[in-house]
């Protein structure tokens, strides 16, 4: 069942505006979308965060439906690997323009799905047209075969070969459902591989709509097979069967995805949580810093795995800046409407809500500082938070380490930079961290430091984000493996080596003991050291 939703206009108040618009609603392709699911149990009636009325309902899968999907891709993935990377790039290359042309439908069902305001949503597709060209053009150099220095020059002939790893399992969330689908799913494609997705099932029509865009593009449709269900149900069902695994969610979940796919021995790739800081170090521009932090905190209402949530400023520079941000915070526009005049949009759900309101009275009730926002806006949207500032928050507060994932950070002081980067390492994640400073080479100097797998320099989290040719990962109990770079495209391959032995042989004749051993010995040793001094 596919529910157009009604229009809703926001309401302003005082301290945050509200933008007016209606809500998208949903286009008339969905129900046909949801076709595609491999799925004959009951139904989820999933709700759109900008209005908390129904958007579709989602049949689950159970593990006959599963199998029969791996049951097809695994089909599919014989001809498809058979493909050259050429033919593969000129579906993804034909996705990338269908993306930019169709883009108003995709920013709308991110929107609906999502809660996001239309902003942040079109990061989103462009992200993933990004992705879908950059592998495109390179996929080719990374996937031929590659000479390799052999054991012995001119000798021994070495080649590298990629070969896919078969059908990947990829689990994605609901914060991003266009691009965390779009980050294993496309990669894996253009490896050879072919895909069972298990999208968020409050998101599912998104991934489905971009499914769809693929098929249009010329992907075989088996190749990317779609599951539904809660991922408590449905991802033990994926990872048992899957040839390589792709989680992006929590912690929690993540070991016990990396336990199941250990005892299997297939490889994982986990994305999981952050509680990432950004550093303003006292050389740093106000007006950059603030603008940075302003970004960095509260796009897609902070539900961002890089999201900034604790802010550590230089003593000389605190009190300004933290005046500065307070009062830019305090102007950011909340709203639900398809336009691009909101600069926030909402919380994806209530149980989003309820970690959000949770920690900030938690921190408040024990001592913290509220300096704005900190209310639920139920005026907006059932789910719309205001950006909320803190100070004053201590270790025995919720949100001092825990993931709020929300528009909620706490600003801290320090005095040398060694302070401010052990501050930001005093922390069990290490996804993403910035650092602000007049200085591009002190800031990445202090970036250097930072135990995370991206630090941007003078920006929140696009410099990392949009560098695709570099690979981007967490480090500590952020996670596993990296997207993007070619890193991005090769973990969805085995490796083989092959090397032809000519001439000299590399061992004795066993026919032969003795004088032929300790002649083959001097042979070799004078080669090492022939080697050795001509520097190879």
């Amino acid at each position: 069942m596919t529910t157009v939703l009604p229009g809703r206009a926001g309401a302003a108040t005082a301290g945050n505006p509200a933008v007016d618009g209606h809500p998208p609603a949903l286009p008339a392709t969905a129900a046909a979308m949801l076709d595609a699911v491999r799925a004959t149990g009951p139904t989820f009636t999933a709700v759109s965060p900008l209005t908390g009325g129904p958007t579709v309902d989602v049949p689950s899968s159970g593990p006959a439906d599963v199998a029969d999907a791996f049951a097809g891709a695994t089909e599919a993935q014989r001809a498809w690997a058979a493909r050259s990377p050429a033919h593969r790039a000129g579906v993804l290359l034909t996705l990338h323009d269908l993306l930019l042309d169709r883009q108003a439908e995709g920013l709308d069902l991110i929107q609906l799905e999502s809660g996001k305001a239309r902003r942040h949503a079109v990061e989103e597709v462009l992200d993933v047209a990004i992705n879908a060209r950059h592998y495109a053009r390179r996929a080719a150099r990374l996937l031929r075969p590659r000479r390799r220095a052999g054991a012995l020059p001119v000798l021994t002939r070495t080649r590298e070969l990629r070969f896919p790893v078969g059908v990947v399992g990829v689990v994605s969330p609901w914060n991003y459902p266009l691009s965390l689908a779009a980050a294993e799913v496309l990669p894996a494609l253009m490896a050879g591989n072919a895909v069972v997705h298990r999208p968020d099932p409050a998101t599912m029509v998104t991934a489905l709509w971009l499914r769809a865009l693929a098929v249009e593009a010329g992907l075989p449709p088996a190749l990317w097979q779609v599951v539904a269900g809660e991922g408590a149900d449905v991802g033990p069902e994926i990872t048992a069967r899957a040839d390589m695994v792709c989680f992006t969610g929590s912690t929690r979940v993540g070991r016990e995805v990396a336990a199941q796919a250990a005892h299997r021995l297939v490889p994982a790739a986990l994305e999981l949580g952050g509680k990432n800081p950004l550093l303003v170090l006292d050389d740093a521009d106000l007006d950059t810093a603030v603008e940075g932090a302003i970004r960095g905190c509260f796009a897609s209402a902070g539900q961002l795995c890089v999201s900034i949530e604790r802010v550590y400023v230089a003593d000389r520079l605190h009190d300004e800046f933290l005046r500065r941000f307070v009062a830019r915070t305090a102007t950011l526009r909340l709203g639900v409407g398809g336009d691009f005049d909101a600069d926030l949009g909402s919380l994806a759900s209530a149980r989003q809500l309820d970690t959000v309101t949770a920690h900030v009275a938690d921190a408040v009730a024990k001592g913290a500082t509220l300096h704005t926002g900190g209310r639920p806006r139920p005026d907006i949207g059932p789910y719309v938070f205001e950006p909320t500032v803190l100070t004053g928050v201590t270790p025995h507060m919720a949100m001092y380490a825990e993931e709020t994932f929300g528009p909620v950070v706490a600003v801290y002081r320090f005095g040398t930079d060694d302070e401010a980067v052990a501050l930001a390492n005093d922390t069990r994640y290490g996804l993403n961290a910035s650092v602000f400073s007049g200085s591009g080479a002190r800031g990445e100097a202090v970036a250097a430091r930072i135990e995370a797998g991206s630090v941007n320099v003078d920006d929140g989290y696009s410099a990392v984000w949009g560098s695709v040719d570099a690979p981007m990962g967490g480090w500590k109990d952020s996670g596993l493996g990296g997207r993007h770079g070619d890193e991005g495209l090769l973990r969805f391959t085995r490796v083989k080596t092959v090397a032809r032995q000519r001439g000299l042989g590399l061992t004795p004749a066993y026919h032969r003991p003795g004088v032929e051993t300790a002649a083959w010995a001097r042979r070799m040793t004078t080669a090492l050291r022939l080697l050795r001094r001509t520097g190879r």
